[in-house]
């Protein structure tokens, strides 16, 4: 007769109980160029009193039910915007628990592989925070960008690339920091007029994300467009290069830029084009891009 999966847990906790040693070794990081949190969690068949070949289906079990357990908690941590967090959309009603666990599926998997000593069990799992920036787009089409009143003559630029990568002041606060990435940042002018939102862009932008997150190196590259090929392909051959000025929100992730630059995106309907395109890419400090969790 199989055993039921909360009998499995059962025997893990009581095999931990009696060996004193720990069961997982569980590794996880989240990259916010590549746009994936990646965990990797290795099961020690000796204090789960499990022995090959005939354990190593329950094996299996125990890492698939602990993988659940540990990407939920990270996934319910992410930052959606300046405000929010994916708990806070499931405490406000905006998801289900159900959604939540939709979020949490790995896009890609390792099969169950054995160290060469026999002695543990690996899982590596990539979830995807794309996807579930793509999920989170509600809006149909996107909202007018609108140009200035006094619109100023501005060339004709192939994308907009933020550098933020120092600590920068906080808006309304005595205090600094590193802008923080999250899935929906936004863009403001020292005016405090918002200049770029998720709901600018055209939804159809969803599969790639309306955000593209760099170390400020990579936009400063010995070639003749001064950036990797990947990025330029976002950006173009002659984007608009923006210095922020201070950060804003309560968690700092959103980048406040002079009123000046504002206005050469704004001003003429190829800037704005950008905005809708999503070919916005923030440069940051690489401390925060890529860091375990």
């Amino acid at each position: 007769m199989k055993r039921s999966l909360a009998s499995l847990l059962l025997s893990c906790c009581v095999a931990q109980f009696l060996t004193g040693q720990i069961m997982y070794d569980i590794k996880t990081s989240i990259d916010w160029t590549s746009m994936e949190i990646k965990a990797q969690t290795a099961l020690n068949l000796g204090a789960a009193r499990i022995k090959l070949p005939g354990g190593r289906v329950q094996a299996e079990r125990l890492i698939e039910a602990e993988y659940a357990q540990l990407i939920r908690p990270l996934i319910m941590d992410i930052p959606v915007d300046s405000s929010r967090r994916i708990s806070d959309l499931l405490r406000d009603g905006e998801l289900t628990a159900a959604a939540v666990d939709a979020l949490s599926r790995p896009s890609h998997q390792t099969p169950p592989a054995l160290s060469t000593d026999m002695g543990s069990m690996r899982v590596s799992y990539t979830v995807s925070l794309r996807a579930i920036g793509a999920s989170l787009l509600r809006h149909s089409r996107p909202s007018a960008v609108r140009p200035p009143l006094s619109p100023v003559k501005a060339p004709a630029y192939t994308g907009i690339i933020i550098i933020a990568s120092g600590s920068l002041p906080i808006h309304g606060r005595n205090a600094s920091s590193l802008v923080q990435p999250c899935l929906f940042p936004k863009i403001w002018d020292t005016d405090m007029n918002l200049i770029y939102e998720r709901g600018m862009t055209d939804p159809d932008t969803g599969a790639e994300g309306i955000v593209t997150y760099v170390p400020e190196e990579a936009i400063f590259r010995a070639v003749p467009s001064g950036m990797d090929s990947a990025l330029e392909a976002r950006a173009g051959a002659n984007p608009l290069r923006i210095i922020a000025r201070k950060v804003f929100g309560i968690y700092p992730t959103d980048p406040v830029i002079d009123r000046s630059d504002a206005l050469l995106i704004l001003s003429t309907e190829e800037n704005r084009r950008l905005l809708r395109e999503a070919r916005v890419v923030f440069a940051l400090a690489p401390s925060v891009l890529n860091a375990p969790l």
